[in-house]
């Protein structure tokens, strides 16, 4: 396990703070605070994909997905993939991926009695580190059908050319009738606070690059998107209880598909 350098914010410790967690440190506190006094409403915004992320997990569940592989899993927060999942299909199987050291061992953690979760420290660009890394294949079946995510992460590959060449290795992978499920920070206007947000996390283990929905669509391939397609977090099948009090818009897009069975 590499060595955590508390002095050098990381994206997924200052996405822990966003969302009330206590796993961060005094540096990713204060890179949400730049962040914060520049776009106010981002811990908002953060929670409507997160809302998404639910919905999404809770579709696949009940289509019949018990086997989910979550790359750029994060630091264990409420509303998580597993807690979600096995709320439709108790069996559920899961692999979680993270570069970030201080993720990996807090997932690890949640995860010691668990013989149907495994916990990966690898960057998800590097498909085979990820696929055969312990535990892995004797966690997930790749002949049956995964339901791959990569929520609130892509954005932090700024390389499109490797981001496409790894989704589309682990298309390769997976058997037909397996999920992706994406989002990804958005700006198509252009606007004054994507510059400086980029600068900020730029400061950080996490470089960000915000993509248009072209070119976010274009991830998927060849991929069946499901409605309503690629979209604002908040117009993706949208649920009672949602959180309120913010309209929708175009920050986060994000879209699931189905890989062809032919």
């Amino acid at each position: 396990m590499p060595e955590v350098d508390p002095q050098r914010p990381s994206g997924a410790r200052v996405y822990d703070y966003y969302l009330g967690g206590t796993h961060n440190f005094a540096a990713d506190r204060q890179a949400a605070a730049v962040a914060l006094a520049v776009m106010p409403d981002l811990p908002a915004v953060l929670r409507t994909g997160r809302a998404f992320l639910r919905r999404a997990v809770a579709a696949a569940a009940s289509a019949g997905l018990d086997q989910f592989l979550d790359l750029g899993a994060g630091i264990p927060a409420p509303g998580s993939v597993p807690e979600v999942a096995r709320a439709v299909r108790p069996d559920c199987r899961i692999v979680s991926a993270d570069l970030d050291p201080v993720a990996v061992v807090h997932s690890r953690r949640v995860a010691a009695d668990d013989p149907g979760r495994v916990a990966v420290l690898a960057d998800l660009t590097d498909v085979d580190e990820v696929l055969t890394a312990p535990g892995v294949r004797e966690t997930l079946d790749f002949d049956r059908p995964v339901c791959l995510l990569a929520v609130a992460v892509a954005h932090f590959v700024p390389d499109t050319e490797r981001l496409g060449r790894a989704l589309e290795r682990y298309r390769e992978a997976v058997a037909p009738g397996s999920w992706l499920v994406m989002s990804h920070a958005c700006d198509e206007g252009n606007t004054p606070w994507a510059r400086q947000i980029l600068r900020i996390y730029n400061e950080t283990t996490s470089p960000m690059m915000l993509r248009s929905r072209d070119e976010f669509r274009a991830l998927f391939g060849d991929w069946t998107l499901l409605p309503p397609g690629v979209t604002a977090a908040a117009e993706w099948r949208p649920a009672a209880d949602d959180p309120a009090g913010r309209p929708a818009c175009g920050e986060i897009v994000v879209g699931v598909a189905v890989k062809p069975t032919a």
